[in-house]
């Protein structure tokens, strides 16, 4: 089986606003520094340790290419990585990966440049679902009450049963994701995930593995401090585990 991980790193990173002097003249989320390294090299470095995973795609924009390039050979990465030029949204960057992606892989995986703390295990869930069903995201269920709204005025309450909180990976048939961009590109339709655009074709159902709360997405300064305290209990884990 092979699969494909599309990583769309062209992002500005409004939310998280100033404070990234990794790379000059840019505050964008992906190049922060996270105990010294980029978060998207930590990101990386998940799917380069999962065996299941054949290739990883990373979609910058034009100007960062080529200081991506010396930053992933500066971490050992130069030889995993395959660097693709984004667009101006995710769906541009997503789709202008798939653009390049063989037409012999089976499975595209799609993560975003912020999720460092996913873990093997789930990823390699995701995509064994995705394997038998032909699509499968991650999500986790809600713990708080969740309100249909208008304006300011409460509408009704949501079943949290029924309810999930997405994350990614998303996995999908590579023959299914590139029929569900075309439809999109066809209809103007922009989705905020690639599930969106799949659940479109009407052709499979989209399955759900359950995913943690440490999957978490960096978008705000205030998650830097906990990104610190889940990387620092990876490492404590790791090195309990090595002795």
């Amino acid at each position: 089986m092979k699969v494909s991980v599309i990583i769309p790193a062209a992002g500005l990173g409004t939310r998280m606003g100033r404070g990234a002097p990794e790379k000059e003249g840019i505050s964008r989320k992906q190049f922060m520094l996270l105990n010294g390294s980029p978060i998207l090299i930590h990101t990386i470095r998940k799917f380069v340790s999962t065996p299941l995973v054949t290739e990883i795609v990373v979609a910058l924009r034009a100007d960062d290419l080529a200081w991506a390039e010396e930053v992933f050979k500066n971490q050992g990465l130069a030889g995993s990585v395959r660097l693709v030029e984004g667009g101006e949204t995710r769906q541009q960057s997503v789709e202008n990966a798939l653009a390049t992606i063989s037409s012999d892989t089976d499975l595209v995986a799609v993560h975003d440049a912020v999720r460092p703390f996913i873990g093997r295990e789930t990823i390699e869930r995701v995509i064994q679902e995705a394997a038998e069903t032909g699509a499968a995201i991650v999500g986790i269920v809600p713990v708080d009450t969740v309100k249909q709204v208008h304006r300011n005025k409460v509408r009704s309450t949501l079943p949290r049963e029924r309810l999930i909180l997405t994350q990614t990976p998303q996995v999908f048939r590579l023959d299914l994701l590139k029929q569900a961009f075309e439809k999109a590109r066809e209809d103007l339709f922009v989705g905020t995930d690639e599930s969106s655009l799949v659940e479109r074709l009407e052709q499979v159902e989209v399955s759900v593995v359950l995913g943690t709360d440490r999957n978490i997405k960096i978008t705000k300064p205030g998650d830097m401090d906990l990104a610190r305290l889940y990387l620092a209990l990876e490492r404590s884990a790791l090195e309990n585990s090595a002795e």
